[in-house]
């Protein structure tokens, strides 16, 4: 790094997710000498909060920079991520692309850190509900070990864009008014006053959505365990922002709900609100806009002596994305991994 910083790229910088990684570069004072916005050619040109104008893609533009962030769809980041890391900058890329390859880090900065040292020059951001589960998780499996996962999640509109956003606000509006609600576009029903047990799509031949398949493998990735057993329910829910999970955990040792609890105050990034009696417990409307992940109604699985459930909530364009891309770019920097180590990669 030169005594001025480094030259950042951030890929996608228009879309929701990615105008809060420019926002979080700047409010977290990431050691940056030059910030560049880049997003697709119908946005080149436009300038952006704090006079950054928009760049568009190409072999010349992209020369030159230490750390590309990117949240512009998987198949921009399967272009231009190899690309970013041929011309020596690390990629740390939001999209499903390159999640499960095995060359490629997976890695939620208060999980896994250390998983960073493998990477080849692309870095992949998990889902974000898988995101915030396995910070909740992680001190748990540290401590007694999981069997077996069975997850609820009830995902926020914002996970599936600005779209989704105000179909949700237009629907709502309608039918307060006593009006005929907009069709819906974004979803396959309506989703105000609505639960949709369908988050993602069904590939093709699967029962099991992407969103939950993401949940299964990217769980067992980041927590370095292919012997979890993982069921998952992904249902999109009439909430604007922040994810909710329910989670169900079977430990391979004994941990009562006490334990559970204890082990989560102590962890990085984590929140303990459990107080059930007195109304006290995450919601979604607390998480908004929030870095951590909130963990409550912990309590002993009255169906099984070897599990606890847990409600876990937490700001899915926060940390289920853009902050969680920013904290891996600051470890690397601390880490003194960026430039010989990008360089490297690409040699």
């Amino acid at each position: 790094m030169s005594n001025e910083g480094y030259r950042v790229a951030v890929v996608g910088a228009t879309g929701q997710v990615g105008t809060l990684m420019l926002r979080l570069l700047k409010e977290r004072g990431f050691p940056a000498r030059d910030i560049v916005p880049f997003a697709s050619e119908r946005s080149v040109g436009r300038e952006l909060e704090g006079g950054l104008v928009v760049q568009g893609l190409s072999e010349e533009a992209i020369q030159g920079f230490d750390v590309a962030i990117f949240s512009a769809g998987g198949s921009t980041s399967g272009q231009w991520a190899p690309r970013f890391a041929a011309a020596g900058a690390i990629a740390i890329d939001n999209s499903s692309r390159w999640r499960m390859s095995d060359d490629v880090p997976l890695v939620v900065a208060e999980v896994n850190p250390d998983a960073l040292a493998g990477h080849h020059g692309i870095i992949a951001n998990p889902n974000c509900s898988t995101m915030q589960m396995v910070v909740a998780l992680k001190p748990i499996h540290d401590a007694a070990g999981i069997e077996r996962l069975v997850i609820s999640t009830y995902q926020a509109v914002s996970g599936t864009g600005r779209k989704a956003v105000e179909e949700l606000i237009a629907q709502s509006h309608a039918l307060l008014h006593d009006q005929e609600p907009p069709a819906p576009d974004a979803y396959a029903h309506q989703i105000a006053f609505n639960a949709l047990p369908h988050a993602g799509s069904f590939p093709e031949g699967d029962d099991h959505t992407d969103e939950e398949r993401k949940l299964i493998n990217e769980t067992r990735k980041i927590l370095g365990d292919q012997s979890i057993a993982v069921s998952a329910t992904c249902v999109r829910v009439p909430v604007v922002n922040a994810h909710s999970e329910a989670v169900n955990v079977q430990t391979r040792k004994p941990l009562s709900a006490e334990q559970a609890r204890e082990l989560l105050r102590g962890a990085p990034g984590v929140r303990v609100l459990d107080d059930p009696a007195s109304a006290v417990y995450p919601l979604a409307i607390d998480a908004d806009g929030s870095d951590e992940v909130f963990v409550g109604r912990i309590r002993q699985d009255a169906g099984h002596p070897g599990a606890i459930d847990m409600w876990i909530v937490a700001d899915n364009l926060r940390k289920g994305a853009a902050t969680n891309a920013v904290q891996i770019a600051e470890i690397l920097h601390e880490r003194g991994m960026i430039g010989s180590a990008s360089a490297a990669a690409s040699a």
